[in-house]
C-alpha cells in the first residue's frame, strides 16, 4: 500500500529467508505466482516442480530460470535438489541449457527412474530422504 509504482505482486511477503526441507513450486509451477523473490527468501533442500502442460507454459521456463537467479543470491552453497514430477520439453531444454550454472549453484535436477504400481495403475516416482 503507497506505492504507486505499478510493479508484479509476490507472493512471499518481505521478511528474512525461510528455510525448508521439501517446497512444491505452487500453481503448477506458473510464472504469475513464483518468481526471483520466491527463491530468494523460501530456500529448501528440494523442490518439487510439477507441471506437464505446454499450453499453458506449465512448467514455466521463468520459473526454473528464477531458481538459477534466486539461488545465486543465497549466502551458502547448500545443495538443491529439483524434482519434476513430469518429463517435459521445457525441462529437458532447460536442464541442457543451464547445466553449468546449475553444477555451479550446486543444483541436481532428478530423473523419474522409478515406477510405483498401485493396482491397476503405475506412476513414476522418487524417494526421499530428510
Amino acid at each position: 500500500a503507497g506505492n504507486s509504482k505499478s510493479s508484479k505482486s509476490t507472493a512471499v511477503p518481505p521478511g528474512p529467508p525461510m528455510y525448508l526441507d521439501l517446497v512444491y513450486i505452487p500453481n503448477h509451477s506458473n510464472s504469475k505466482n513464483v518468481d526471483v523473490e520466491f527463491f530468494k527468501r523460501v530456500r529448501s533442500s528440494y523442490y518439487v516442480v510439477s507441471g506437464n502442460d505446454s499450453a499453458a507454459e506449465e512448467p514455466s521456463r521463468a520459473v526454473l530460470d528464477s531458481l538459477l537467479e534466486g539461488k545465486a543470491q543465497w549466502d551458502s552453497n547448500m545443495q538443491v535438489t529439483l524434482i519434476p514430477t513430469h518429463d517435459s520439453e521445457v525441462m529437458r531444454e532447460w536442464y541442457q541449457d543451464t547445466h553449468k550454472k546449475q553444477q555451479d549453484l550446486n543444483i541436481t535436477v532428478l530423473a523419474s527412474s522409478s515406477t510405483v504400481v498401485m493396482q491397476d495403475e503405475s506412476f513414476p516416482a522418487c524417494k526421499i530422504e530428510l
